[in-house]
């Protein structure tokens, strides 16, 4: 289990999650933050500082949202566990399903 970004984070980015998270799991898409699912230690340090209130704990993503438990994962299944958000830089693309949502 892992904890996930879900819609509201969406053009928003505000990265305050980025700063608070101790194993540098959280990483910047075009349009969206994503948490490598097996970087993450399940801490929750990242939820309370999110202003838009975007991060959930996997069992606990808002049937609105529910697609997005499969975002963070998906996103990462061909890069597999770059070791570190700041060390491996932004994503060049975002999931197909942030990718299609109107701007």
């Amino acid at each position: 289990m892992a904890y996930v970004i879900a819609q509201p984070c969406v053009d928003v980015k505000d990265k305050a999650c980025i700063d608070e998270c101790p194993v540098d799991c959280i990483y910047e898409g075009p349009r969206k933050l994503y948490i490598q699912p097996d970087e993450c230690v399940d801490c929750g340090a990242c939820e309370p500082v999110c202003p838009v209130e975007s991060i959930f704990f996997e069992d606990d993503v808002p049937d609105e949202w529910s697609d997005y438990r499969k975002v963070d994962t998906e996103i990462f299944a061909d890069l597999g566990q770059p070791g570190g958000a700041s060390a491996a830089g932004p994503l060049t693309a975002d999931h197909p399903l942030v990718s299609a949502r109107a701007a």
